[in-house]
């Protein structure tokens, strides 16, 4: 038995849409599923790939496939064609390319794991709202006296004042 092999056409229209209006679109397809923890990370001078990722979490593999199939829909609106969409029978990880963002919907424990937020913000200044300009705050709001430190996520702790072991 021989199955025929998909044909996916991929195009963006010309001239492409706006990053602002697509940023737009793929907000509005994650909020319309309820996407979790969305983070949008501008990587405009760390690669050539693309301009913006944004990374969210879904609650089940279901609602992982749902929410990448909401945001191909939306960008149809706009007459984009995904470039590529990886991911989508295991629907742990969803992949949606469209060109100057990509997304990538996950599941908690699997974007736990792979961390791409803390990959691709390594060096950064703390995003717009994590800290301002007196001094830094961290997750519970409180002013860190370390300030002009930042932190993201889990931090890292290489005092040499305490017993705990390293490994």
């Amino acid at each position: 038995m021989t199955s025929q092999a998909q044909v996916i056409k991929t195009r963006l229209p010309n001239p492409p849409p706006a990053l602002d209006a697509l940023l737009d679109t793929v907000r509005g397809a994650l909020e319309e599923l309820k996407a979790r923890d969305v983070v949008e990370i501008d990587v405009r001078g760390k690669s050539s790939v693309t301009d913006f990722m944004v990374i969210a979490s879904g609650t089940s593999t279901r609602h992982v496939k749902s929410i990448a199939d909401e945001v191909v829909r939306f960008a149809k609106r706009l007459e984009v064609m995904p470039l590529g969409v990886e991911g989508e029978r295991e629907a742990e990880w969803v992949l949606v390319d469209l060109g100057d963002v990509v997304v990538h919907v996950m599941l908690p424990r699997v974007r736990e794991f792979y961390g791409l937020e803390r990959l691709w913000t390594v060096g950064d200044r703390a995003a717009a709202g994590d800290a301002d300009e007196a001094g830094d705050v961290d997750a519970a709001g409180d002013a860190d006296e370390g300030a002009g430190r930042t932190t993201r996520g889990a931090e890292l702790d290489f005092d040499e004042d305490d017993d705990a072991p390293r490994g």
